[in-house]
């Protein structure tokens, strides 16, 4: 096979070990320096199974796919927003501010400007994964990758025959399926209920409660965190911000025990006054330090680069590009000079649970929708999108790059995303092979 996936498949085992160590360590080296445990802790996720190890390793990812032809990245779609690392388990429900639960793309800690190709070649890699380790055919992975990437390409198309690409949204209203089902989880939701699994009420005030990944701060790191969370309100757009009682600060904490990308990564969270002084409008935001975004390390375009202040900054800025109606609670801060992202810590998030799917025909309906939200994060234009970087019609450049007819790309992503999923399960073996042999320094 051409491209880096032959160079891949040729390449010498050990050759190929030594660069994932390497690519690890250049990537996390800071990371594993403060916090060693944290990321063995990370790397022993990662070794249970090469889709785990796939979703730590988008370091690795692009180190790859940045020596891989695309004809289809111009000067204009090698330049549009990307989630970054967008794999298949990297979807979920939120309620946007208009009070409308929606299914669509989350976590943007990754997200960055790059090509659109990076996204759709990430995704389908991710659910041929999947797929093996769910035992399909080879024919059946096949079938799955070109439902999603003809999904793509076909709301891709409509979006740039009609007007309003920012309304779209997968809704209560026209979602069916799998994805009306996690939509309809999501509803059961409740901010008390959340309240009451971290929090505590005493003597009228309400508190976060001890417990595994709570940590109390001292005076001077309380007062650090407080300052910066002054910092942060100033970053929330005008016609976002509450009014009356909102946003004074109830209790602050250090907390720990994010997903598999946040290891040795600091982080707080904020309990302050909702909307009324009912305790059950009480929110708890999440403040986090930014990491630094896997497409930005294979990124040389110094104006993309100097565009954000920190982290946090491009986290947030790159979550109001990609969503449309934002979490209003969504801004960004600096404590000692890094960038932290702020959010509401939601309780109407669902997370997209791929474990009861089992068969084909299950997934069919599934994979189209989330070939439509992909592509409505990259073409989605609104309010909250910041227009400096990308100045241009993503969906009229990207059905301009695909052509006519799509059946070139279709096959090309599809065997990308089978091709390279091979090269992760080989690539998995060498890498806990490094690990349980300690041949990765710092650990």
């Amino acid at each position: 096979m051409a491209g880096i996936i032959g160079e891949l498949r040729t390449r010498d085992p050990k050759e190929r070990q030594g660069q994932i160590v390497d690519v690890l360590v250049d990537a996390f080296s800071d990371l594993m320096e403060r916090s060693p445990a944290e990321f063995r802790r990370r790397f022993r996720k990662m070794a249970s199974d090469p889709f785990a190890f796939y979703r730590g390793s988008a370091c690795l990812f692009y180190a790859d796919i940045v020596h891989d032809d695309d004809p289809w990245a111009d000067e204009r779609t090698g330049r549009v927003w990307i989630q970054g690392d967008l794999h298949a388990q990297n979807f979920g429900t939120y309620m946007n501010d208009d009070g409308v639960f929606v299914f669509d793309v989350n976590d943007f800690d990754e997200a960055y400007v790059g090509h659109f190709t990076w996204d759709v070649k990430r995704l389908v890699a991710s659910l041929a994964l999947l797929a093996w380790q769910k035992a399909l055919s080879d024919d059946d992975i096949r079938r799955l990758i070109e439902t999603y990437v003809r999904a793509y390409v076909d709301q891709v198309r409509g979006f740039a025959r009609h007007e309003g690409d920012e309304r779209f949204a997968l809704t209560l209203d026209n979602a069916e399926g799998h994805v009306r089902e996690v939509l309809i989880a999501a509803m059961s939701g409740t901010r008390i209920g959340l309240l009451a699994g971290k929090t505590v009420v005493e003597g009228h005030e309400r508190r976060f409660k001890a417990g595994p990944g709570v940590r109390r701060l001292d005076d001077a790191e309380r007062s650090k965190v407080e300052a910066a969370y002054l910092e942060y309100l100033t970053t929330i757009p005008a016609d976002k911000r509450f009014g009356g009682l909102t946003y004074q600060v109830k209790d602050v904490i250090g907390s720990s025990g994010f997903g598999i990308g946040s290891a040795g990564l600091s982080a707080y969270n904020i309990l302050v006054e909702g909307n009324t002084q009912a305790l059950e409008n009480d929110v708890i935001l999440s403040m986090k330090q930014g990491n630094v975004a896997a497409p930005s390390r294979v990124v040389g375009d110094a104006r993309i680069r100097e565009y954000f202040r920190d982290h946090g900054h491009r986290t947030a800025v790159s979550r109001r590009a990609l969503q449309a109606n934002t979490d209003p609670w969504l801004g960004y801060t600096r404590i000692d000079g890094v960038g932290y992202v702020v959010q509401e810590l939601s309780p109407y998030e669902e997370d997209l649970d791929w474990s009861g799917l089992t068969e084909p025909e299950d997934m069919l309906s599934l994979l189209a929708d989330l070939g439509r939200a992909t592509a409505k994060i990259h073409c989605v234009s609104d309010s909250d999108s910041d227009h400096a970087l990308v100045g241009f019609q993503v969906e009229d450049a990207i059905s301009a790059a695909i052509g006519d007819d799509e059946a070139a790309f279709v096959e090309a992503m599809v065997a990308f995303g089978m091709g390279y999923a091979e090269v992760v399960r080989d690539d998995h073996r060498l890498f806990v092979d490094a690990f349980r042999n300690h041949a990765i320094p710092g650990l």
